[in-house]
């Protein structure tokens, strides 16, 4: 997205350079340590089998990936369930909420269920193993539309790598240089923050494309994922 710029003040740099001098005027994203769970597995509900260790995907709507993620929001918490397309990288669902509770996991999916055809088929649902994703209701909803469940095995964060790598995102490139004074003034500023990171954040490992552009275009792309499961995985590029 900067080359035109470059090219057209005849700038000549590398990556490495680049990234050189943004850490050095401190415009890099600095990683943060989790300090919130959002995931209690430690409950009597089913917890489904893993089914991607091997899943190579070649369209969108074959795998979704869930996950919980928290909003410092003065002083207290609130909290965002995701839903993202991994062949694509497009969110097609999501909900804000004051609670950690299973509702606003079902509306992120409702919204998700709203961009599907009508005769889809092979899509699998895959998150953690957290009461939300295995609750009754949730587990319902996703068998009336035909859709598989796979959950992760142990708490390793590489199970649900895209869920993961999307909430990183999300919070330290787009939320967090919001101040939000209320609920309703965070949720604007959070849709604001998906439609701008559907429609304008080239990934890549979706060839440089915006998650929008490969996701309605149905855009062939090249590997987009590491296979941790694998002895040898092959070598990727990151986002």
């Amino acid at each position: 997205m900067m080359q035109p710029f470059f090219n057209e003040h005849n700038i000549r740099i590398g990556r490495d350079a680049l990234f050189n001098i943004l850490a050095k005027e401190s415009l890099l994203i600095r990683t943060r340590v989790r300090k919130v769970s959002t995931t209690y597995s430690g409950h009597w509900l089913r917890k489904w089998p893993n089914l991607i260790k091997k899943y190579q995907l070649t369209a969108p709507n074959q795998l979704w990936v869930s996950d919980i993620t928290y909003w410092s929001v003065n002083g207290s918490f609130l909290y965002i369930s995701f839903i993202t397309d991994a062949y694509s990288r497009k969110i097609v669902g999501y909900s804000l909420s004051e609670h950690l509770d299973m509702k606003s996991a079902i509306k992120a999916l409702i919204m998700a269920l709203y961009s599907l055809d009508e005769n889809h088929i092979g899509l699998i649902h895959h998150s953690d193993r957290g009461v939300q994703y295995c609750s009754m209701d949730y587990v319902k909803l996703l068998h009336k539309y035909n859709i598989q469940i796979s959950m992760t095995e142990n708490g390793n964060p590489k199970e649900n790598a895209i869920a993961e790598r999307l909430n990183g995102i999300i919070k330290n490139e787009y939320l967090k240089k919001y101040k939000p004074k209320s609920f309703k003034q965070a949720l604007f500023l959070l849709n604001k923050s998906v439609n701008l990171y559907n429609q304008g954040r080239p990934h890549l490992s979706i060839n440089l494309y915006t998650p929008d552009y490969t996701h309605y275009n149905k855009t062939k792309t090249y590997r987009k994922w590491k296979n941790y499961f694998k002895t040898n995985p092959v070598k990727v590029f990151q986002d």
